[in-house]
């Protein structure tokens, strides 16, 4: 089983004011956390400090199969 990390960012500046920026995809957690290190501290990023997510994703498996649901 073959897993990716996603290293994203969400900048939240209120309910209707989200900023999602994905940085990138790595083959290891470690390298997901090296590329934050990296931009930390570049601008939009380094207001937000705690906006930063790290997300493990398995290589071929549906994770919205089901569609949306009222």
């Amino acid at each position: 089983m073959q897993k990716v990390y996603l290293l994203y960012h969400i900048r939240d500046k209120g309910a209707e004011d989200e900023d999602t920026k994905e940085i990138g995809t790595y083959s290891s957690y470690e390298l997901a956390e090296a590329a934050k290190n990296r931009v930390k501290d570049k601008p939009g990023f380094i207001d937000h400090p705690n906006g930063f997510y790290i997300d493990e994703y398995i290589i071929d498996k549906d994770y919205w199969a089901d569609g949306f649901h009222d």
